[in-house]
C-alpha cells in the first residue's frame, strides 16, 4: 500500500512538472513581456514622431522661404534642430507611459511658447505659421491619447495644463526635464511601482532597432542644420565661397592644361610614385595579410571559448536537474511518511471515536437498565415489610 501511493504521487508530480511548459519558461527567463496596453503607447509614440518631424520642417521651411531676416532665419533652424532632438529624448524612455506621457507635454509646451509664451515674436510676423502647427500637432497626439480611456485623459490632461503652466519652455535651446516623476506625485504611485519589466529580449532589441534607425534617418539633417546656423552667423558670405571655388576651378583647369602639355612629364612622375608607392603598398599587404591571420586565429579562440562556456553551462544545468530529481525524490519520500504518519493517527483516533460511540449508545442504556432494575427490585423487596411493620404499630 504504501509503495503504490509513492508510486502515485511521483507520477503525478512528473507529469505536472512536464506539462507546465510556460511555467518552465517563466521561471528559466524571469522576464515578464510589456503589457499590450503599453507596446500600443509605444507604437503610437514612434509614429507620431514622423508626424512630428514633417510637419515642424515643413512650418519651418516655409516662414524661411518667406523672410530675409536672419534672426528669424536663425529661429527657424534652432526650432528644427532643438524641437527633434527633444522629441527623440521623451519618445525613447524606458517606460512606454513615460515617453507617451512626456511627449504629451512637450507638445503642450512648445505650444504655449509660440502663442503666449518666451517665443510669442521669435517670427515676427509669421508668427501664426509656427502657432498653427504646434496646436495641430498637439490635438492630433491628444485625439490618440483620449483612446487609452476618457476617465484618464481627463485627469493626465489637467496634470499636463498645470506642468505646462509651472514649466514653461523659456528659449529656442528648448531646455526642459521629464515629467514623468511629477506625473508619478500627481498620480500617488510608487516609483518602485511604475516600472515593472522593461519587456521581453525580443522587445528590448527592437527598441533598441527603433533608436538606431531613428538616430541614423535624423542626424544627418540636424548636422545639416547646424552646419547652416553656423554660416549664417559666421563671417563668411556668399561672395567669398564663390571667389574661392573659381579659385579652385582655375586651378583645376591649369593643372589639366599642364598634363596635356607634358605627357613625358606626367608619364615620368607616374612611373616614380609607383617605384615609390609599391614597398609602401607591399609593407601595407604584408601587415594586412598579419592582421587577418590574427584576427583568425582570435576568431577561433573565441568559438572554442564559447564552445567550452556552453559545454560548462550544460554540464551545470545536467547537475542542477540531477540535484532536482534527487530533492524531488527525498522530498515525495518524506511527504509519504508524514501522510502515512497521519493516516495512522486519524485512524487510531476514529477507533477510540468508534468505541467510545459503543459505549455509549449500546453500553451505557444497558447499564442504566440494570441498576434501574436492581433499584425496582429493591424497592419491592422493602415495600412489604414496611406495610408489615407498620400493621404490627
Amino acid at each position: 500500500m504504501k509503495a503504490v501511493f509513492r508510486f502515485c504521487f511521483i507520477a503525478v508530480a512528473a507529469t505536472l512538472l512536464n506539462g507546465c511548459s510556460l511555467l518552465e519558461i517563466k521561471l528559466e527567463s524571469g522576464i515578464e513581456p510589456l503589457p499590450q496596453e503599453q507596446l500600443n503607447m509605444r507604437v503610437f509614440s514612434r509614429d507620431f514622431s514622423t508626424v512630428f518631424y514633417s510637419q515642424v520642417e515643413s512650418a519651418a521651411d516655409l516662414i524661411e522661404r518667406n523672410t530675409d531676416s536672419i534672426p528669424v532665419k536663425s529661429n527657424t533652424l534652432m526650432w528644427k534642430i532643438n524641437a527633434e532632438q527633444n522629441l527623440q529624448h521623451t519618445i525613447f524612455q524606458a517606460s512606454p507611459t513615460a515617453a507617451m506621457l512626456d511627449t504629451w507635454v512637450f507638445t503642450e509646451q512648445m505650444v504655449e511658447f509660440f502663442e503666449s509664451g518666451a517665443g510669442k515674436n521669435v517670427f515676427g510676423e509669421q508668427q501664426a505659421v509656427a502657432v498653427e502647427a504646434s496646436i495641430k500637432l498637439r490635438d492630433q497626439f491628444e485625439r490618440t491619447v483620449k483612446s487609452f480611456g476618457a476617465a484618464k485623459f481627463n485627469k493626465n490632461q489637467k496634470f499636463v495644463k498645470e506642468y505646462v503652466a509651472s514649466h514653461p519652455i523659456k528659449d529656442m535651446a528648448f531646455a526642459r526635464e521629464s515629467a514623468f516623476t511629477d506625473w508619478l506625485e500627481f498620480h500617488q504611485i510608487s516609483e518602485f511601482d511604475a516600472i515593472t519589466t522593461f519587456g521581453t529580449v525580443p522587445e528590448v532589441m527592437s527598441d533598441i532597432s527603433d533608436r538606431m534607425a531613428m538616430i541614423a534617418e535624423q542626424m544627418p539633417k540636424i548636422l545639416g542644420w547646424k552646419a547652416e546656423l553656423y554660416a549664417l552667423h559666421s563671417n563668411i558670405n556668399a561672395d567669398e565661397i564663390q571667389r574661392t571655388l573659381t579659385s579652385i576651378s582655375d586651378t583645376s583647369a591649369k593643372f589639366q592644361q599642364l598634363m596635356a602639355q607634358s605627357p613625358e612629364m606626367m608619364q615620368s612622375l607616374a612611373v616614380d610614385m609607383r617605384k615609390e608607392l609599391t614597398p609602401l603598398l607591399a609593407q601595407l599587404s604584408a601587415d594586412t595579410d598579419d592582421k587577418l591571420k590574427q584576427l583568425s586565429v582570435e576568431r577561433q579562440a573565441l568559438e572554442l571559448m564559447v564552445k567550452n562556456e556552453r559545454q560548462a553551462l550544460e554540464t551545470m544545468v545536467a547537475r542542477e536537474r540531477a540535484a532536482a530529481a534527487v530533492d524531488l525524490e527525498q522530498i515525495s519520500q518524506n511527504a509519504v511518511e508524514v501522510v502515512f504518519q497521519e493516516i495512522t493517527k486519524t485512524l487510531k483516533s476514529l477507533i477510540l471515536y468508534f468505541v467510545l460511540f459503543l459505549v455509549v449508545v449500546f453500553f451505557a442504556p444497558l447499564g442504566l437498565g440494570v441498576w434501574l432494575g436492581k433499584r425496582m427490585q429493591i424497592k419491592k423487596q422493602t415495600t412489604p415489610k414496611l406495610k408489615a411493620e407498620a400493621a404490627t404499630k
